[in-house]
């Protein structure tokens, strides 16, 4: 009888074969597991920089059209490349997935009154949707600053 010292070439081919079958398995779901992850995160950004902006807006009595410059949240999110700060039009817009305006918000004055909005813009990819999800848009607008704001 002869002696085995290793594997056959079969046995390691099946394996192999398992092995990749497996990870074909488990690796949509890794990789949505960190896509839930990111979407989070974004929408925590999102949220705690409004919360940020409303704080400062009541602190100072006033805003100012670079919103990353009242909000920490908003400026890591622009300095990460997840979002784009537009200062002409006080609008600070999220990109997440295949959409460039996912959320946006922004801040808008009329005379005495200042306001924040938080938009959900287009969806259709499904990142962006889940980001949509997260957001609880349903408080905004927010008045930041004007004759109904109590101190």
């Amino acid at each position: 009888m002869m002696k085995r010292d290793a594997f056959t070439m079969i046995e390691l081919v099946f394996v192999i074969v398992i092995i990749g079958i497996l990870a074909a398995v488990v690796i949509p779901y890794l990789t949505a597991t960190r896509d839930d992850a990111k979407a989070s995160s974004l929408a925590q950004s999102i949220m705690g920089g409004a919360a940020e902006v409303g704080e400062y807006a009541v602190a100072n009595e006033s805003i100012k059209p670079d919103l990353t410059l009242m909000s920490n949240a908003y400026y890591s999110l622009v300095s990460a490349g997840d979002a784009l700060n537009d200062v002409t039009n006080s609008k600070l817009t999220v990109k997440f997935g295949e959409i460039d305006n996912c959320i946006t918000v922004q801040v808008t004055s009329a005379g005495d009154f200042d306001t924040l909005t938080i938009i959900k813009g287009a969806s259709g990819d499904t990142k962006c949707d889940r980001l949509h999800n997260l957001i609880g848009e349903k408080d905004y607008p927010i008045l930041l600053r004007g004759t109904h704001v109590r101190l």
